[in-house]
């Protein structure tokens, strides 16, 4: 059908909070088939969640101070490596992307993937007027607990993209679904990583 899009919805954990110096240890893609016009999500194509080691130096020091946010022990991540070519498959697979403060998790994502960067991404922590809604704040956990889906937040994930999605599935208070209100803003202009430059 012409009206169905093929969407990730995605999530990262890093080492912490600078793209190109620290890395991520963790990533999550849910492949979603969904309604263009009404934003309803019809089928879940693929679930999919990834463990990875840092390899630079700068990263491992600062694994300590990240544990504290993701709680992922380095011991899971030791060793282990993303599969690349299954990530890069649903990448070229679908044609938009939907995260919760989607900058940060793409500036991650297209050191990794740079193809990443052709799909739309929309970013559901600011498409929607969240406090307009009678919310405090924006932040995931917040809207989970506004809309009775979960009380309490793991910061792994796959966890933080299985409640997004369960989100984006609940009507805003003008009736319609949140994915539709989301799609209806126009999608995040190309990622521009910043160039270090250095003068003698």
């Amino acid at each position: 059908s012409e009206n169905l899009e093929i969407g990730l919805i995605v999530d990262v954990e890093t080492t912490g909070l600078r793209p190109g110096v620290d890395e991520v240890i963790e990533v999550a893609l849910l492949q979603i088939a969904y309604e263009r016009n009404s934003g309803k999500i019809v089928d879940i194509i693929e679930e999919s969640t990834f463990l990875r080691e840092p390899i630079s130096y700068t990263a491992k020091r600062n694994y300590s101070n990240a544990y504290k946010v993701h709680g992922i022990p380095y011991g899971m991540v030791e060793g282990k490596a993303f599969d690349d070519a299954k990530i890069l498959q649903m990448i070229t697979d679908s044609k938009s992307v939907f995260a919760h403060n989607a900058s940060f998790d793409r500036s991650f994502l297209y050191h990794l993937y740079p193809e990443i960067n052709d799909l739309l991404w929309y970013c559901t922590m600011r498409n929607v007027p969240w406090k307009s809604y009678g919310f405090t704040n924006s932040k995931l956990l917040t809207l989970l607990e506004g809309h009775k889906i979960s009380f309490h937040q793991t910061h792994r994930a796959l966890d933080d993209i299985t409640m997004l999605m369960k989100l984006l599935r609940k009507n805003n208070p003008k009736g319609e679904l949140y994915l539709k209100e989301v799609i209806e803003k126009k999608p995040m202009k190309k990622y521009e990583p910043r160039i270090s430059t250095f003068s003698m």
